[in-house]
Formats: C-alpha cells, structure tokens, sequence
C-alpha cells in the first residue's frame, strides 16, 4: 500500500450542500464522510449509515473493478468511478498502479477512443468543434476549474497506431490527464482535457448514427491554421502560465506546432520530445547492457512520423554530447519510412525528414534488387544495426528474416518495437526472444506478460510515456519554468536511465517497475527543474529548496476533513 501523509482540512462554500456536494468528483467522499461533515452539510440519510475509511472504500472498489468481465469494461467502471469521486479514483489507481495503468491508459484507452461514442457517460474536459471557433474564449469561460496549469489537448487525427478518431481522441487527454495526477501528483483540480473537433475523415465514425463529434470532413490548410492560432492565443488569455501539452495530432501537424509555438508559452508535444526521450532512456540503459557505450551503435528506426524522427534526433543529440560530431551521428542513423530507406537520391522529401537523409555515394557497395528505393529489409541486411526501433503502427513488420539476419550482425540486439496499442506492435515479444535464440534486449510500446524461452523467464519491459510526461509535468509547474526546451528532455532520458534497474544489475530489468513510478517522477523533476533554472526559465533556488518545491507539488489523494465557510 502507498503511505500517505496527515490528512488536511478544506473549507468549502456554505451552499454546496446535499446532493450538490455528492455530485461534485472532486469534493464527493462518499461512505467517507464523517458524522460531523453529515450534518454539517445536509448529508444525513443520502448515504448508507455506516462510515468507511479510504482504505476499506478502495478495498471494495477493487473488488467490484476485478468483477468487470472485459479491459473495456473495467475501463468503464473506473471511468465512471472518476466521475464519481475523483479522490477514491487516484487513490485505487495508485495503490493498484501495476493493474490500472493499462486499463486507464495504453493498450485500453486505444479500443476506449474507437468507441467513445458508445460508452459516453458524462462530460469531461471541454469540446472545442470548429463551428463554435469564434466562441473559444466563452467556451474556456465556461470551464468551472478556473486554476488550471496542465492543459492536454488533441485534434483526434492520430491516436495511437489507430489512426483518425474525431471527437473520440478526447479519450487521450482525459487519460494522460490521469496519470499527470496519479504519476506526477499534479492536483486534478487544476487539469484540463481538450479536444479540438475539426472534424474527422474516419468515414465509419461519419456513417455511426451514435457519433457524437461534428459530422464533417477534417478541416485543413489555412483553415485548420487558423484555428490552432486561435485556440493558442484563447488559451493564453485565459491561462497565461499554463503548460500545454499537444497529443496525437498528425505527422504533419505535430511538427510545424510545435516549431511555431515552443517559444511563445510553455508548451510540448509528448509524441515527439516525450517519445523521443523514454526511449532514448531505455536505449541508454539497454546499450549499457550490452557493455558498449551509444556511441558505437548503429541504429535503424523504421518509421519517419513525428516519433521517429524526433527518437532520432533526441539520440543525435545525445550522441553528440559525448563528444561526437553532428555529422558523425547522423550517419549510424538509417531512417526508413513507407518509401524505403531516407537517402538524397530521393526527391520531395518532408524538411523534417532531410536531415536524417544517407549520402547515397555512402552506399555504393551495398546490395539491392531495385536502384532508388532501397527497402527496410535491404537496409538491415547492409547497415547491420545492433539497434532498430519501430513506431509504425503496422504489425508483424520485423519479420523472422529480418531478425534472423540483425541477429547474426549482433551479439545482444537491442529492439523495440514500440508501436501501440498491442494489436499494433510490430511483433510479438516471444517470437523476438525465439528468432535470436534469447539474446535480444527488448522493450515495448504496450504491456506484454513475460516471455518463456529456454527455461529463462524474460520480462518485457513497456517503453511507455507515461515514464516521462507525468515527471515533466511536476518538473516544469513545481519549479515555475516558463518554457520546456529540448534540453529539460535530454536531462529527463538521463535521469530515466540512472533509475534503469539494470545500471547496478546486468542481469535487471530496463526500466523500473510501475509501483516506483512516483519516485521516478520525482527524480526526473527534479533534474528537470534544475536544467530549467540553469537555462534560465525558472526562478534560481538551491538544490535542497528545489525538492521542497517538487515534493509540496506532489498532491496526494487523501479526502481533506470538509469544514463550512
């Protein structure tokens, strides 16, 4: 069980009472409240008369979660338990985090999004649809949270490995949400989920009569522009010391976004900086394991969206702190996207995509069948990575010749196909494990139960974000910095592998288990918060004050005693 500190005193309106109390999440104490706060707000006889603690509320909460026949279901239930009474939510989240994670988040939230419609309960976070664009600041307005500080927000065209949801991405923002409070320790009280409803080209969501986003097209071009601007400058109005998070938007959004607006509040996009950084975490980690330092890697990453190439940067940038040049490490990167191999025989190539292009005069002595394209297959065949990475969304794409082959280069291959949810991961763990006869050192972008090879158990570990953003989150608001540079990732990745249980046991996992998830965020907010300060972006303190700050951040979910103003 979690320890918890003293219980603190909260003084509320006089007029919330009754039923209007009980129907607010983040006040509801349900069976908890006293005899004392029974009377004293009009709640004698709305409740059973027998008073519970926390503990025996969350004890009966796991029974019934453990009750739910199906993930969705019981994605269902703590859902509905959120918007119940958000305390006892966080509260069996945290005390079960190992069982809830993915149900509130990766694989679950993924089938959650694609039929959001049907398993709409009640409203959570705000709706920005494109025909109210001229009321966004009324529509911020009308947010009854009015210190919010984390905003997380989608447009809904890329969740996860499934593509265009439309108003059902809302499901992303309330779950990433979540885990800012239950990983990071961000009060709920001052989050906020919201999905921007520029339509959708999913053509079934269109054709379902219970779809409840706008029924249109995706909105683009100098339209879809325009509305971002307006949204960003609304929520600076509005907020203007809020972090804002952008999740799942398009290739071809993301970037640009980001590039337009890192330097004019604090902003991030997790699919980018935040992948990029858990991974190169966990790569930094599984490259100490195999005994040879990042540097000495070479590295295929199939897959050139917003996750690959901000992976491959954030390992460029990486591998040049060490000392080597740019040029240097941008040539053990070989980036292969739909159309082959990334090399400067190609034309109409995405600018984000041109950095990471192979000289093709580099490749003259490799062996291919066709001259131009050169495919994923004939790039691992000559490049002979001792990594590769994949974030494409398509299963099954790292066959058994492909492995086989990285495989006979390579004493202990390090592979992470990362692509979520599971149904979308681009392969199996036991087929990975069994096609290089147990020597690959392997993460996941989902959950997977440990695999059985040759009488050794080998656990997966999931290379997930939720390592990261929490942590981010509570590094940039605890310690009041007014931007998230680049730099504050690299130092997050740093402080992910110092915590790798494999940094003081060869023969550990990669990455910590679940139940130490708060202490992680701590750590890395804390080196967050420090490169923030060195920066310049946050007020300078010592060391032992910066804790201090982290630590009063950390909200913890325990029910306040009520007290009438």
């Amino acid at each position: 069980m979690t320890n918890h500190p003293p219980v603190l005193e909260r003084k509320i309106a006089r007029h919330l009472t009754g039923q209007e109390l009980l129907d607010m999440p983040l006040l509801n104490k349900g069976t908890a409240f006293s005899e004392e706060e029974r009377h004293d707000f009009g709640l004698v006889g709305l409740l059973p008369p027998h008073i519970e603690d926390i503990e025996q509320q969350v004890t009966r909460c796991y029974q019934s979660f453990r009750l739910e026949p199906t993930n969705l279901d019981k994605h269902i239930f703590l859902r509905s338990l959120q918007d119940t009474n958000e305390t006892l939510f966080y509260r069996l989240v945290l005390d079960y985090i190992d069982e809830m994670l993915p149900i509130i988040y990766t694989p679950v939230v993924g089938e959650a999004c694609q039929k959001f419609s049907q398993i709409y309960r009640r409203p959570r976070g705000i709706f920005i649809a494109y025909p109210e664009r001229h009321c966004m600041r009324e529509i911020l307005g009308n947010c009854a949270l009015k210190q919010v500080q984390a905003i997380v927000v989608t447009d809904g065209e890329r969740i996860l490995g499934l593509g265009d949801q439309g108003a059902g991405g809302m499901g992303i923002p309330v779950g990433k949400l979540s885990l800012y409070t239950a990983i990071g320790g961000i009060d709920p009280t001052t989050t906020l989920p919201i999905m921007l409803d520029v339509g959708t080209n999913n053509q079934e969501r269109l054709n379902d009569p219970k779809y409840i986003g706008w029924r249109n097209e995706r909105i683009t071009g100098d339209d879809y522009n325009q509305f971002i601007e307006d949204f960003v400058l609304a929520v600076m109005e509005a907020f203007p010391d809020v972090l804002l998070q952008f999740e799942d938007f398009a290739s071809k959004n993301a970037s640009p976004i980001l590039a337009k607006y890192r330097d004019r509040l604090c902003t991030f996009n997790d699919d980018i900086q935040g992948t990029a950084a858990v991974t190169t975490g966990t790569i930094l980690a599984a490259a100490a394991a195999t005994g040879k330092p990042l540097d000495e890697h070479r590295i295929v990453m199939l897959g050139a969206g917003s996750a690959g190439i901000g992976i491959s940067n954030q390992l460029v940038a990486t591998m040049v702190a060490t000392g080597m040049s740019e040029a240097d490490a941008r040539a053990r990167f070989f980036v292969v996207d739909s159309h082959g191999l990334i090399h400067d025989g190609r034309t109409n190539l995405a600018p984000y995509k041109i950095p990471f292009q192979q000289k093709l005069t580099d490749l003259s002595d490799w062996k291919t069948q066709v001259d131009g394209e050169i495919s994923f297959a004939e790039t691992v065949q000559n490049a002979h990575p001792t990594i590769m990475v994949g974030v494409t969304g398509q299963p099954g794409v790292f066959t058994e010749s492909i492995i086989r082959d990285m495989a006979s280069h390579c004493e202990r291959p390090i592979i992470f196909p990362l692509s979520n949810p599971t149904s979308r991961c681009e392969a199996d763990p036991q087929d990975l494990i069994e096609w290089t006869n147990g020597t690959a050192i392997m993460a996941t972008g989902s959950p997977f139960d440990p695999v059985h090879f040759g009488g050794k158990a080998f656990p997966i570990a999931q290379c997930n974000n939720s390592y990261i953003f929490p942590a981010m989150g509570l590094g940039v608001l605890a310690s009041g910095a007014n931007r998230v540079t680049d730099e504050m990732f690299m130092v997050a990745a740093v402080a992910l592998k110092e915590f790798s249980p494999v940094m003081t046991d060869p023969e550990g996992e990669l990455l910590p288990p679940l139940t130490d998830l708060r202490k992680l965020a701590r750590h890395i907010a804390i080196a967050v918060g420090t490169k923030a300060q060195e920066q310049g972006l946050a007020p300078k303190t010592d060391r032992e004050k910066l804790e201090v700050l982290v630590d009063e951040k950390m909200w913890q979910p325990e029910y306040p005693r009520l007290v009438r103003t």
